[in-house]
Parts: structure tokens; sequence; C-alpha cells
């Protein structure tokens, strides 16, 4: 399908775009610090999930829509935004987001799963950056199709073993960072104030043109 050429080309590049900071990276630690290990690497499943909802999309032309469409565009970004908005003022409200004690966890592994999957699928620049990225390491004479999902499933997966370890880490570190009150503080202050800066941001970003 494709050489080991394409691959070495491919991984660097899509590990550097993984380990940026982003709102499901963003979340992934905030619901393993919060909840724990399960609920961390169920909300790196869910971004991963979202990945492949979004290379299944880009495979069947649904990115395009959202590419040249204006109207498709705005309304999926201000969903997205709106949601993100949404996680981040319930992270400031909830006073008990950062308290380890197991009759106050705040998400469970399923809710975290779900939450994570809405961020990334209700993000229209993941779904225009598959469709835009994973084409360039296409090679001709083979099935695009096939190509461009695995490339995506690939991406998906290094995406979730990322995330997964950031969860595992940072949730054994937990009970250390959260023994005070103001370190709880602290990190529920940054959480939220993270998820409602990247809902500003995507709501107010302009849609570039193709």
């Amino acid at each position: 399908m494709f050489g080991v050429g394409v691959l070495i080309a491919f991984v660097p590049v899509a590990i550097a775009l993984i380990i940026s900071p982003g709102p499901d990276s963003i979340y992934t630690l905030t619901r393993s610090v919060s909840d724990g290990q399960s609920s961390g690497v169920m909300a790196a499943l869910g971004s991963s999930t979202g990945s492949i909802v979004h290379t299944t999309a880009a495979v069947v032309g649904l990115s395009a829509i959202l590419r040249t469409s204006a109207l498709a565009y705005s309304i999926v970004k201000f969903v997205g935004a709106a949601y993100l908005l949404y996680l981040g003022v319930q992270t400031f409200r909830n006073t008990e987001e950062f308290d380890i004690t197991p009759e106050s966890t705040s998400y469970t592994p399923r809710e975290s799963f779900r939450s994570a999957l809405m961020i990334n699928v209700l993000n229209p620049k993941v779904a225009i950056f598959f469709l835009a990225f994973l084409p360039q390491f296409v090679q001709p004479g083979s099935d695009t199709t096939l190509q461009i999902f695995t490339l995506g499933v690939l991406f998906a997966s290094l995406g979730f073993l990322y995330q997964a370890l950031l969860a595992v880490f940072s949730s054994r570190a937990r009970k250390t960072i959260t023994e005070r009150e103001l370190v709880q503080s602290i990190l529920r202050t940054v959480s939220g104030s993270v998820l409602v800066g990247f809902g500003v941001k995507l709501a107010l970003e302009r849609r570039t043109t193709p």
C-alpha cells in the first residue's frame, strides 16, 4: 500500500502535531487529575475516536463540504465553541472538580469518553486538517481511500498512545498535586481558563478560504 519511506515521513510529523497542546490533551489532563487514570484514558480514547470520525469524513468527502460551505463550517464551529465554553464554565463552577475523594468524582469514564469525543468531532478545524494533511502522504497507483483511512487510524493510534501516557502519569501524581486546596483551585482555574480560551479562539477565528 505504501512503503517505509512514507511512514518515516509521516510518523515524526504526526507526533509533532499530536504533542502540541490543544483542547484534547488539556481535557485528558483535566479528567485524569480530577477523576483518575480510567477517566483520563477514556478521554484519550474519545479524542482518538473523534480522529477516526474525521478520517472517515475525509474519506467520504464530508470534510470537503465544511471546507467549501461557509454556513456548514460556521454551524459546526459555533456548536464546538459553545461546547468548549460550557465545559470550561462547568470546570469553574464545580468546586469539587479536583477533589480526589471517591464520592466526589465528577465524571465517569464513560462521560469522559463522550465529552472528549464531542470536543474533537465538533471542531471543524480538525476535519479540514485531516482533509488537507493526510492526502499529502498518499502514494499514486494504490487505493487512495484505503491509504487515507490507514494513515488516519495510525494518527489516531499515536494520539491515543500519547494521551494515555499523559493520563497515566498525571493520574499517578494527582494525590500529590491535589493535597492542598490552593493547588486544587489553581488547577481548576487554569483548566477552566484553557477550555474557555480554546472556545473563544474557535468562535472568533476567521475561516480561511481554500
